[in-house]
């Protein structure tokens, strides 16, 4: 009886060593986890650290060297306005001599029509009846040639009830103190019940 109260009681202590030990195992993995956690702790925020200070030293560097740079024209917002403003006002040398009204053609003077008259006058029908064709001769007593003379034909029926006007532009020149005669000239479409024609000159420029 008594042997075996001794052995339960070394079996007892044999099993609390063993626990002891496991205990003191796990205790030294854990420590040791612990240790090399808080060491990369560590190294990451010293490095970390270490970054930012760098970071904020160059950005302090980079602002005192912006404030030290001389005031350019491209970091000036002023003059930049005041050169544009200057371009859009003054036009260049190109575009201030188009808009020169010296550069500009001159139109040709209107001429007297006073001077200038039809002194003889025919018409004929052509394309089929349907286009009037007129001949007549421009007389210029001007001391200058003249051209686009412009003249209107009023067209009418035999009882000279007014039907149509048609207008013609002739580009040729009439030399001065001189006669010219223009012969067959289309005037356009007239009506088939046309009869009379009589046309007069409304315009004409110097030559």
């Amino acid at each position: 009886m008594a042997e075996s109260v001794v052995e339960r009681a070394s079996a007892a202590i044999g099993d609390a060593t063993m626990n002891a030990r496991l205990d003191r195992i796990g205790l030294g993995r854990f420590a040791g986890i612990g240790e090399r956690l808080a060491r990369a702790v560590t190294i990451a925020s010293v490095s970390f650290g270490r970054s930012l200070l760098w970071l904020l030293a160059a950005i302090i560097v980079g602002c005192g060297a912006w404030m030290l740079l001389p005031l350019s024209k491209g970091n000036s917002a002023q003059p930049v306005k005041s050169e544009l403003a200057s371009v859009e006002t003054a036009p260049s040398g190109d575009a201030a001599a188009a808009v020169s009204p010296a550069s500009e053609p001159q139109a040709p003077a209107m001429a007297e029509l006073d001077r200038l008259r039809i002194s003889s006058q025919t018409w004929r029908r052509g394309g089929l009846g349907s286009k009037a064709l007129v001949t007549f001769t421009l007389r210029n007593d001007n001391d200058y040639a003249v051209k686009d003379v412009e003249i209107v034909c009023a067209f009418a029926r035999r009882d000279g009830s007014h039907l149509t006007d048609r207008s013609r532009v002739l580009a040729d020149l009439v030399s001065m103190k001189s006669r010219k005669t223009f012969a067959r000239i289309p005037v356009g479409f007239v009506n088939v019940n046309a009869d009379q024609a009589k046309c007069s000159l409304i315009a004409a420029r110097r030559a």
